[in-house]
């Protein structure tokens, strides 16, 4: 008989599958699962997203629930993002004392004090204008004089309890500002995971209607990256860690796989893949009218983007994978 390639031969059994399997099983420690928590009056808020369904905006006390729920089945790490009750063109929110993710901030720390809190540095859901910096009077986002309240915000979050910092905003010299501000602060051991590779993706839009912070005006196209640039994604990803970035996120994470790879290959710090808004909700949407199945999905999906080099990942599907007993 002719001598060819058998590559079934380590299929035959699920013990043998397993065997050869060359990407890890998914890890609890893998997983952060995001939370839009309301400055809101009704301490009772538990509103579900209509683009994310399962997915809600919480007031601070239902967000401790959710988070203790989640906490009692593994979850080990967490991103916040605010909605605030009042909104400005100083994005004053985002940094004050008493903002609500500031509050959040300290209430999860004090409740489950090994929980590892991180806080998203950004300004558009503070702003009433929607946009993640200064307006001009010519609707020009500027970028210099947005880095002062960016650093503000990040230094008001680390006081607060924040175990890392994740600027999301995409302004030029972003990361460099903030590790300046929060070393000037006596916060040096705070560290940043910077939205590297962040582009002007249409997966955000159920983010948007969660966080409340879709442009009044024009788009974000001007400091978001070009989809169809992996060049350029390179040399943001280089620029932050230059500037002291001490992590990177890929966003979004599925459709740009090619660059997780690229980011993975090309630095030795920690790389964080952020499975949007959009990707959770095609997925869930097929799944509760019944095109697929939903687990088999989702878990590939996030098998993927480990396979891809996510050493961790942004996920809207972290309490479920825990539900389920999903994560090693």
């Amino acid at each position: 008989m002719s001598s060819f390639f058998r590559g079934r031969r380590i299929r035959q059994t699920p013990q043998m599958r397993d065997f050869f399997r060359e990407t890890p099983p998914l890890l609890k420690e893998d997983l952060i699962m995001p939370y839009f928590v309301v400055n809101s009056g009704d301490a009772s808020l538990e509103q579900e997203i209509a683009t994310m369904p399962g997915q809600y905006q919480l007031s601070l006390a239902k967000l401790e629930e959710h988070v203790a729920k989640a906490v009692d089945m593994g979850l080990k790490n967490v991103i916040l993002f605010g909605v605030p009750a009042k909104k400005d063109e100083q994005a004053t929110g985002a940094w004050k004392e008493d903002g609500i993710i500031q509050r959040a901030t300290r209430l999860l720390k004090k409740r489950f004090p090994s929980l590892f809190v991180i806080t998203d540095v950004c300004l558009c859901e503070y702003m009433s204008h929607g946009h993640c910096g200064i307006l001009a009077k010519n609707g020009q986002v500027l970028n210099d004089p947005t880095l002062e309240l960016l650093a503000k915000t990040a230094v008001s979050q680390a006081k607060a309890g924040s175990d890392m910092v994740a600027p999301s905003d995409m302004m030029d010299g972003r990361v460099a500002a903030i590790r300046e501000a929060l070393d000037g602060a006596g916060l040096a051991n705070t560290p940043i995971m910077s939205y590297a590779a962040k582009f002007a993706s249409a997966y955000y839009g159920p983010f948007r209607d969660a966080a409340q912070s879709a442009p009044a005006c024009g788009d974000r196209k001007s400091y978001q990256m070009d989809p169809g640039n992996g060049r350029e994604a390179m040399r943001e990803v280089f620029a932050d860690l230059e500037e002291g970035a001490d992590a990177i996120i890929v966003k979004p994470a599925g459709p740009y796989g090619d660059i997780l790879r690229q980011v993975r290959d090309a630095v030795d710090v920690h790389v964080c893949a952020y499975q949007v808004s959009g990707e959770y909700a095609l997925i869930r949407a097929a799944g509760l009218n019944g095109w697929v199945d939903e687990e088999r999905v989702m878990m590939e999906s996030l098998q993927g983007l480990k396979r891809g080099g996510a050493d961790s990942i942004i996920t809207y599907f972290a309490e479920t994978i825990l539900a389920k007993g999903l994560a090693r």
